[in-house]
C-alpha cells in the first residue's frame, strides 16, 4: 500500500507565470513574496509582484535567500510575515528559495523553530499557509515535493525535514524563466534533478508509481541536458529538463533519496558546495559502489532509456548506463571535491561527522546497498580525487 503526495494544483508551461495573480487572489489578500537578490535583479521578483499587485494581493517581499538555505533566512522571513499579517506566501527562485518559503508557512501554523521538525520530533498538524512555488532553475523539484532542507547554523547539520504539511499548496512551472539560467547552475540543478530520478527507481521505498515518473525524467535528462547546457537558449531542451525536474520530484517524494543525499548534504553544511554540484561529485563512486545491489534495476532503466541494450546481459547492460552518466557529467564539467577547493586536511577532519551526519539523514537507509560508517567514509575519500577522464571512454 502506498500513499502518494502531489499539490494540490499544477500549472505548468510557458507563460504559466501570468497566472499567478488570479491563482493568488483566490488563496489570500497579503503576500510574502520570497525570494533572492539574482531573481530581484533579473526583473523576476518585480513581474511576480506586478501581477500580484494587479489582480489585488498586497505584496511584502524578503529577498535575503543568499545562499542555500538557513534556519536563519525562516526566521528572518517568519518575523516579516507575521509582522504584516501575511495569509499567503508565494516563492519565485531556487530550490533554497521554495525551501525557505516551505519552512515558514508549516511554522507559521504550527509554531516552534523550523529545526523542531527534524526527525519527526514536532509532526505538523495543520496546513502551513497556503504557498505558491515558483520555480526558476528547473532542477530541485521543491516546488512538487514535500521536503525541505534547511541548514541548522549552530550545528552545523543540514535538516531534511519530510512531512504532508511542507507540501506547497500551488506550483506554477513555466520553463521561460530558466532561460536566465548560467551554464554552471544548469549543471548543477540538471545533475540534481538526474539523481533525484535515478536513486527514487533503486530506493527500496520505490513503487509502479514512482518507477514511471523516475523513468520518464531520467530519459528526458539524459536526452536534453548537454542541450541545454551548451545553449541556454534552446527553449525545447530547457522545457524537457524543466519538465523531468518536475517529474523527478514528484518521484523521490514519494519513494525517497538514497545514499548520494545522505552524503551530500553534509558536504554542502560544511564546505558550501552547491547542492546539484555535490551531488554530482559523489555519484560517480556511490553508483559503484551501489551498482551490483541493484543491477537489475538498472539494467531495466537501461533497456528503457536504450532500447538496443535488451540484447546485452543485465550486468553489461547496467555497467553501460552507469557509463553514460558518468559521460554526462564529464561533459559538463562536474569537479571532484579536491578540484573545487575544499582543502584535504578540513575534510578529513570533517569525515567522522560528516558520516555521522549522512547517516542520522535516514536516506542512506533507502540505498540498495547499506553502508557503515566506515564505508561511508571510504567513498568520500574516493569522490575528493575522482577523475571522470580516467573511468569515461
Amino acid at each position: 500500500m502506498h500513499t502518494i503526495h502531489f499539490p494540490r494544483q499544477v500549472v505548468y508551461g510557458e507563460d504559466s507565470l501570468k497566472k499567478v495573480g488570479e491563482i493568488a487572489r483566490q488563496e489570500g489578500k497579503h503576500a510574502l513574496l520570497i525570494s533572492d537578490p539574482v531573481m530581484n535583479e533579473l526583473g523576476n521578483v518585480a513581474a511576480c509582484r506586478q501581477l500580484l499587485e494587479e489582480a489585488g494581493v498586497d505584496v511584502i517581499t524578503y529577498l535575503g535567500v543568499e545562499s542555500e538555505p538557513t534556519d536563519m533566512y525562516v526566521d528572518e522571513a517568519l518575523f516579516i510575515c507575521l509582522e504584516a499579517a501575511c495569509d499567503l506566501i508565494v516563492s519565485i527562485g531556487g530550490g533554497s528559495c521554495i525551501d525557505t518559503a516551505k519552512a515558514v508557512s508549516v511554522v507559521m501554523t504550527n509554531g516552534g523553530f523550523v529545526s523542531d521538525y527534524m526527525n519527526q520530533r514536532t509532526i505538523a498538524g495543520n496546513e502551513g499557509l497556503p504557498l505558491i512555488a515558483i520555480p526558476t532553475t528547473g532542477g530541485t523539484g521543491s516546488e512538487v515535493t514535500d521536503a525541505t532542507v534547511i541548514t541548522n547554523e549552530e550545528t552545523g547539520v543540514k535538516m531534511m525535514i519530510k512531512q504532508p504539511a511542507f507540501m506547497p499548496k500551488i506550483a506554477i512551472v513555466d520553463p521561460l524563466l530558466t532561460l536566465s539560467t548560467p551554464k554552471n547552475t544548469t549543471a548543477a540543478v540538471g545533475i540534481d534533478s538526474l539523481t533525484h530520478a535515478l536513486e527514487a527507481y533503486i530506493s527500496k521505498r520505490a513503487h509502479p508509481f514512482t518507477d514511471q515518473f523516475a523513468r520518464s525524467s531520467f530519459q528526458l535528462i539524459m536526452e536534453n541536458l548537454k542541450d541545454a547546457y551548451q545553449d541556454g537558449d534552446n527553449i525545447t531542451a530547457r522545457s524537457n529538463t524543466m519538465f523531468a525536474s518536475m517529474q523527478a520530484g514528484m518521484a523521490f517524494s514519494n519513494a525517497s533519496v538514497c545514499l548520494v543525499h545522505g552524503m551530500s548534504r553534509p558536504i554542502g553544511a560544511l564546505f558550501h558546495v552547491p547542492h546539484g554540484i555535490s551531488n554530482a561529485m559523489l555519484l560517480p563512486v556511490v553508483l559503484e559502489y551501489s551498482k551490483h545491489a541493484c543491477e537489475e534495476r538498472l539494467y531495466k532503466l537501461a533497456c528503457h532509456v536504450y532500447p538496443k541494450l535488451k540484447n546485452v546481459s543485465a550486468s553489461e547492460g547496467a555497467n553501460r548506463l552507469v557509463q553514460r552518466i558518468l559521460t554526462l557529467c564529464e561533459d559538463l564539467n562536474i569537479p571532484n571535491l579536491g578540484s573545487w577547493g575544499i582543502d584535504r586536511g578540513e575534510f578529513e577532519r570533517a569525515l567522522p561527522k560528516m558520516a555521522d551526519d549522512a547517516l542520522m539523514s535516514g536516506s542512506p537507509a533507502n540505498n540498495p546497498e547499506v553502508p557503515t560508517k566506515e564505508e561511508i567514509i571510504d567513498l568520500y575519500q574516493q569522490a575528493y580525487h575522482y577523475q571522470y577522464s580516467s573511468k569515461t571512454t
